[in-house]
C-alpha cells in the first residue's frame, strides 16, 4: 500500500525535473478573443454523428435530402444544359481528342447513327486485332453505339462473341450450325400433342408486335416462330411466355441494319436480302436472345417471380424518392402491378419507341446486370418523370389509363439520354444501400 501511495505522489508531481520536461511558456494574450473550447465526452461526440449506412429513421433525413433533388423541373433542366455544354465541348475537341477510359460516362444526345469519335473509338475496340478490352468497349457504349459498329458491339456485349477477332469467325460459323442443327431436330414437333400449345401461342402473340410492316411479312413471321418456338423447348423451366416475343425485336432489326440499305428498317422488304444472310441473322438473334433471357430467366419461370419482385421493389423505391406521386397512386388504389408489370415484363418495348429501345438496349448492355438490376432505375426514373401529369389525375381509371398509355410516341434519343442519367443517379444513391428505399 505504502508503494502504491508514493507511485500516486510520483504522478501528481508537476515540478519533477525529467529528462524531455517541457518548459511552460508565458501565457500570451490572443490578439482576438478566443471561444473557450469545450471538452466533448465519446458519448456527446456519438450522439452528434450518425453513420449514413444505418438503417432506420436517423436518416431520413438524408434520404429526404436525396429525394428532394429529384423535383422533375429541376433534373430536366440540368439534364438539358448539362448536355448542351457536353455538345458544345465535343464540337469545339479536336479530333484526335477522346475521353479516356477513366471517365465516367455521360449520356449523349446525339443520333448513334452519326459518325464521331466515338464511332472511331467504338470501331477500334471492337475490331481490334489481338482482343477486345470489354470494360473500356462497355464505357464507350454507355452512352450509345454508333449505328454502324452497333451490331458487332452487340454481339460482344452480350458475350455471343469472343474478345478475341481471330477466334470470332470460328465461333459465328460454330454457333450457327448449332442452332441450325435444333431446328431440324425439334422443329417438327411443334405440332405434337406436348407441343402444340406452345406453338399455338407463339404463332398468336406474333401478329400482335411492332412494328407490323415487318413482323408481318412472311419470311420474318416465320423466322420469330423458329427462334421463339426452339428457345422454349431447350428451356422447359420457363417455357414460352408471353413478353419474350417482344425481345427478339430489337436484335432482329439491329442485325438487319447490317444488311439494308434503308435507313429506316420498318419499311424494309426482308424479301430482297439474300437467303444465307437471314440464316446468319436468324441464328444470331437466337443466340443474343438467349444470352439477354439468362439473366432474367425467373422473370418467366412459373407465376413469373421475378417480375413480381422487381415491382415490388420500385414500389419501395418510389415510396422513397418521390413520396407524393406514390402516396397519390396509393390514395387513388392504383397498384404498382397494373402497369408496372408490363415494364418489368416487356423491358419497357411497349411503352417507347423501338428506336428508342434501341438506344436504351446500348446502355442496358453496358452495364453490369442491366437488364434486371439497372432496369429498376430506369423504371423508377421513368415514373417520376411524369409526376406533373399523374398528381393532376384525380380519378382511378383516368390515371391508369394514363400510366398505361404514356405519351412518348415522339421521343428520342435525347429523352432517352435524360432518363438514363437519371436512373444513373438513382443507381448511385440506392443501389449500395438496399435499406435506404426499404421503409
Amino acid at each position: 500500500m505504502a508503494s502504491d501511495g508514493a507511485r500516486k505522489q510520483f504522478w501528481k508531481r508537476s515540478n519533477s525535473k525529467v529528462p524531455g520536461s517541457l518548459l511552460k511558456a508565458a501565457p500570451k494574450a490572443p490578439a482576438t478573443p478566443v471561444k473557450a473550447k469545450r471538452i466533448s465526452t465519446f458519448q456527446e461526440f456519438e450522439s452528434n454523428t450518425s453513420d449514413a449506412w444505418d438503417a432506420g429513421e436517423d436518416d431520413d433525413g438524408l434520404l429526404a435530402m436525396a429525394a428532394e433533388s429529384l423535383n422533375t423541373d429541376v433534373v430536366m433542366e440540368t439534364a438539358h444544359r448539362v448536355l448542351r455544354n457536353h455538345s458544345q465541348r465535343q464540337e469545339r475537341r479536336k479530333p484526335q481528342e477522346a475521353p479516356g477510359p477513366e471517365q465516367e460516362p455521360q449520356p449523349s444526345a446525339e443520333p448513334p447513327s452519326v459518325p464521331s469519335g466515338d464511332l472511331r473509338l467504338v470501331k477500334s475496340v471492337s475490331e481490334s486485332h489481338t482482343s477486345c478490352p470489354a470494360e473500356e468497349l462497355r464505357k464507350l457504349s454507355w452512352s450509345g453505339i454508333p449505328k454502324p459498329v452497333r451490331p458487332m458491339t452487340w454481339k460482344l456485349l452480350s458475350g455471343y462473341l469472343p474478345a478475341n477477332v481471330d477466334r470470332r469467325p470460328a465461333t459465328l460459323q460454330r454457333k450457327q450450325k448449332e442452332y441450325f442443327a435444333f431446328i431440324e431436330h425439334y422443329y417438327d414437333s411443334r405440332n405434337d400433342d406436348v407441343h402444340q400449345d406452345t406453338y399455338r401461342q407463339i404463332h398468336i402473340d406474333i401478329p400482335r408486335m411492332s412494328p407490323e410492316a415487318l413482323i408481318l411479312q412472311p419470311k420474318v413471321t416465320e423466322i420469330f416462330e423458329r427462334i421463339l418456338f426452339i428457345w422454349a423447348i431447350r428451356h422447359p423451366a420457363s417455357g414460352y411466355v408471353q413478353g419474350i416475343n417482344d425481345l427478339v425485336t430489337p436484335f432482329f432489326v439491329v442485325f438487319m441494319c447490317e444488311h439494308i440499305e434503308e435507313e429506316d428498317v420498318d419499311a424494309a422488304d426482308v424479301s430482297r436480302v439474300p437467303a444465307d444472310v437471314l440464316r446468319d441473322v436468324e441464328a444470331d438473334t437466337y443466340w443474343c436472345v438467349s444470352k439477354l433471357l439468362d439473366g432474367i430467366q425467373d422473370n418467366y419461370t412459373f407465376a413469373q417471380p421475378g417480375i413480381q419482385m422487381k415491382v415490388k421493389m420500385l414500389e419501395e423505391l418510389v415510396s422513397r424518392i418521390d413520396e407524393q406521386v406514390h402516396r397519390h397512386l396509393d390514395q387513388h388504389e392504383v397498384r404498382y402491378l397494373q402497369f408496372a408489370f408490363r415494364w418489368m415484363n416487356n423491358l419497357l418495348m411497349r411503352e417507347v419507341p423501338l428506336h428508342c429501345t434501341i438506344r436504351l438496349w446500348d446502355t442496358y448492355q453496358s452495364e453490369p446486370d442491366g437488364f434486371s438490376h439497372f432496369h429498376l432505375y430506369v423504371c423508377a426514373a421513368f415514373l417520376v418523370r411524369w409526376r406533373k401529369e399523374i398528381l393532376e389525375e384525380r380519378d382511378f381509371q383516368e390515371l391508369l389509363l394514363f400510366l398505361q398509355n404514356l405519351p412518348t410516341a415522339h421521343w428520342g434519343n435525347e429523352d432517352i439520354s435524360l432518363l438514363l442519367a437519371e436512373a444513373y443517379r438513382l443507381k448511385f444513391a440506392f443501389a449500395d444501400a438496399p435499406n435506404h428505399y426499404k421503409k
